[in-house]
Order: C-alpha cells, then structure tokens, then sequence
C-alpha cells in the first residue's frame, strides 16, 4: 500500500470537507481497508461494501438483474449502476466503485484477467475508467487497483 497516498487523500477530503463511501468488488474491501488503517479517517469515510457476489452486488446495491445478465458484472454498465447506486445510499459527496477480474482464473477472450471498471462520482458527475492490467498475480491486480482509485480521488477532487 501507498500510504503516503493514502494520506494525502484523507487529508484533501478533509481540508474540503468531504466524505467518500466505496463500493467494491474485485478488490474486496482493501481500498477501504486502505482508508480505514490511517487515524482521523473517521472524519471523512463513511462506508465500504464487499459487495463480491452478483447476489450482493443485487441485494445490497440495487444492481438489477438485467444489467449483470447483459453485460456481466465486470462491465463499465455494471460500475456505473454500482457507483451511483452506493451514492444514493450512502449520501457522500464522492463514491468510488470498482468490479474487475482479479484472476489467476476467470478470464476470457472478451475480458481478461486484469480487466477492472473503477467508478467515482463527485457529486453529480461520474466517470468510469477501464484499464487493462497486465499483472500475472491476484495480489498484484488488487493492489494496482487501489492505487489508480486513490490516484483518481486525488485528481478528480484536486
């Protein structure tokens, strides 16, 4: 982890007086995780969701059922509904959502081991950024994962 961005996003979201919720997927719960591990993050994150099964992602976001069949739970369709889904639930001013294929296994021709969707949505503006990692490792995709989200919340609220 990059805590040196950590911390700069815990600090610009305060000095704004911001609060983030996240939603994710692929990378189960570690962005939040991210956030969660810096002190003073009280004051400025609100909520993460695992939401890892489509039945969650169903349950608990309100993704419906037709968006998962069509496009498929890693999909820039499936972000978006995720991302504005959790905005409406949580009521923070910046949401991040991340779904994305993680590996070693599950990939395809179509998307591939390392395809992940990361959704933020300040306010009223949303933006979905699809990026193609091409790391071998699980743990390598979840961790770059959640250095382009930081990465992101830092250039979209700067």
């Amino acid at each position: 982890m990059d805590l040196k961005k950590t911390k700069a996003v815990i600090k610009l979201l305060k000095k704004k007086k911001l609060r983030i919720s996240f939603a994710e997927s692929c990378t189960g719960g570690l962005l939040s995780s991210s956030i969660a591990s810096i002190s003073g993050s009280s004051n400025v994150f609100d909520m993460g969701l695992v939401t890892y099964s489509n039945k969650a992602k169903n349950k608990i976001l309100k993704i419906s059922n037709q968006i998962i069949k069509k496009y498929g739970s890693v999909s820039e369709q499936c972000c978006l509904a995720m991302v504005d889904n959790l905005s409406k639930l949580s009521k923070s001013q910046i949401c991040v959502s991340i779904t994305g294929i993680a590996g070693p296994n599950g990939g395809t021709k179509q998307k591939p081991i390392g395809l992940v969707f990361i959704g933020i949505k300040i306010n009223k503006k949303i933006k979905i950024n699809k990026y193609k990692f091409k790391y071998k490792k699980r743990t390598s995709i979840q961790n770059i994962s959640v250095q382009k989200a930081l990465s992101l919340i830092l250039r979209e609220i700067n």
